[in-house]
């Protein structure tokens, strides 16, 4: 098992502005790499009201089965190797393979079969900057297109600031930005 504490810090872009972070840190269109999230819940959607997401990321050739819990400060992230056999099993309607993450979804109190929702597909750069790591989505899921600017820390004060003053230098307004599976959810009832 491997689980590890999430504390990040977002904001939605526009393409403007992800243009002008791609030119401020000299990245190309090479350094991006393309991955899917392939998100999961139960028809009630029993994970969401847990404050929970469930994914499958399929990147280069690899998939991994990430629950995101809440915690104290940030998000409790476990993550399970999945072979490509156990994630098409998966994405076909079939159990979560046996393991630690269905442990925990068993101990929510969430016993009911979850299913496959959709896909998230995101061109991504990632770098280090000042203590903790800058992320660069263009992701596209649900005829929905959206730019987004990711700074992952460790510490949560020290790197609220450091991402503040990033987003200030580069005159890009601060917006309220939820995590990329409630965009995705958004969009799956706007279409429904």
């Amino acid at each position: 098992m491997n689980q590890h504490l999430e504390i990040e810090f977002k904001n939605l872009l526009t393409k403007e502005e992800f243009q002008r972070l791609k030119q401020s840190f000299s990245v190309k269109e090479s350094d991006f790499i393309y991955q899917e999230n392939h998100y999961f819940d139960t028809t009630q959607f029993s994970l969401k009201e847990n404050e929970s997401a469930l994914r499958i990321r399929h990147k280069k050739g690899d998939y991994e089965l990430t629950l995101k819990q809440p915690a104290k400060e940030g998000l409790l992230e476990t993550n399970q190797p999945l072979s490509k056999e156990e994630a098409d099993s998966l994405l076909q309607g079939n159990r979560l393979p046996e393991g630690y993450i269905t442990t925990l979804i068993g101990e929510m109190g969430i016993h009911s079969d979850i299913q496959f929702f959709g896909t998230l597909g995101t061109n991504r750069a990632e770098f280090a900057y000042k203590g903790g790591l800058l992320v660069l989505d263009h992701s596209l899921y649900l005829n929905t297109e959206d730019f987004e600017v990711e700074y992952e820390v460790t510490n949560k004060l020290a790197g609220k600031e450091i991402f503040d003053n990033l987003l200030d230098s580069l005159q890009i307004p601060t917006r309220k930005t939820e995590n990329k599976v409630r965009r995705f959810y958004q969009a799956k009832k706007k279409q429904l």
